[in-house]
């Protein structure tokens, strides 16, 4: 059994197709990416995923259970988290905090214990706050946990969002774009902290536009066209696919 399934994925706006017919799996610990041209249907394929989209038709299991149109609270606490392409942080918030907000979905105080500062309440605080540090950590931002949000240079607001996906205690993390106007060196370090978030376990997929970051840290790509699958494989199947090529890669594909 495969750690995510989606089956026959389908999304109509309307007239407009934005997926059809669209089917993968992926295994426990694999690292995948989502590549297309603008409007293959990428975000749609994630806001499926994570439930801020209801399909059209099709499925989406995870683990074996089926999570398909489940609201986007639900998935969060099957274990699914995300970042987005635009960055969404609470900017007024320190590092440390924006990472405690996602951490209270997993804390199981009522508000009784919460409002009188109950015993068993501040030892999961206190357990929260350690978490949240370990998770500042892997991203590489565990000296800057005081450092308000908005005053973070860009690439480290990136490195926050995955952070604060990971307080949530996923199983599997959608990544949108996560190098996105970052420069060489700060990509990098993003496919470091996506190939150290494989050896903790968890499942990644990807949407990337940067090919090198593609080809470097996935297992399998799978790649979009016009809301539909046109091709999966390895990435090397992928940089000489014919049809990819003409699609997305331009003709001279990818080194």
């Amino acid at each position: 059994m495969h750690f995510l399934e989606v089956r026959a994925l389908t999304k109509h706006f309307g007239g407009i197709r934005a997926l059809e017919e669209v089917s993968f799996r992926a295994r426990k610990g694999a690292i995948v990416s989502i590549i297309g041209p603008n409007g293959a249907g990428k975000t749609t394929l994630f806001n499926c995923l994570t439930g801020l989209t209801r399909p059209t038709k099709g499925k989406i299991s995870l683990s074996g259970s089926d999570i398909t149109g489940c609201p986007p609270h639900s998935v969060v606490a099957l274990g699914i988290a995300r970042t987005f392409q635009n960055i969404r942080l609470f900017r007024d918030m320190s590092v440390l905090e924006n990472v405690l907000v996602s951490q209270h979905l997993r804390m199981r105080s009522g508000l009784f214990k919460v409002l009188f500062g109950h015993q068993t309440f501040l030892a999961e605080e206190e357990d929260a706050k350690y978490r949240a540090l370990e998770y500042l950590e892997l991203v590489g931002l565990d000296r800057k946990a005081e450092v308000t949000s908005f005053n973070l240079p860009y690439g480290d607001q990136r490195r926050l969002e995955i952070a604060r996906a990971l307080a949530t205690e996923p199983a599997l993390l959608l990544l949108d774009e996560p190098t996105a106007g970052m420069n060489p060196q700060e990509t990098n370090e993003i496919m470091e902290i996506i190939k150290r978030l494989q050896k903790l376990g968890k499942t990644v997929i990807l949407i990337e536009h940067d090919m090198r970051v593609v080809m470097g840290v996935s297992e399998m790509i799978i790649v979009l066209d016009h809301g539909v699958k046109i091709a999966e494989g390895t990435p090397a199947m992928i940089r000489n696919d014919p049809l990819v090529i003409e699609a997305y890669l331009g003709r001279s594909g990818v080194a």
